[in-house]
């Protein structure tokens, strides 16, 4: 199968799920919520990064499931141009993030 390259706005869309991820996991390691959502710490370290910047929606699902993510507020802080964007600096929690 030949995967056709990602638009400018799915790698955009890629980075904040991974930075939104980041923040949610917070100081719980990586392995701990792979272990919880039962994928691959790898793979949780791609999507992370944003280097799978699309990844199966039973993917994610899993991943949100374990941070205590809802699926609709993740969906809503990703399609958000500058959303979840933030360096990091400030520190939130996934829910003081969504709250906002």
């Amino acid at each position: 199968m030949v995967r056709l390259p990602l638009t400018p706005a799915e790698a955009e869309r890629g980075q904040r799920l991974g930075a939104l991820l980041r923040r949610a996991r917070g100081t719980r390691s990586m392995l701990e919520i792979a272990l919880d959502a039962r994928v691959s710490p790898e793979t949780l370290r791609k999507i992370e990064s944003g280097r799978v910047a699309t990844p199966a929606f039973p993917t994610v699902a899993a991943i949100a499931d374990a941070l205590g993510l809802s699926l609709d507020q993740l969906w809503t802080e990703i399609n958000q141009p500058d959303a979840g964007m933030d360096t990091g600096i400030q520190r939130r929690s996934a829910k003081e993030f969504l709250a906002s």
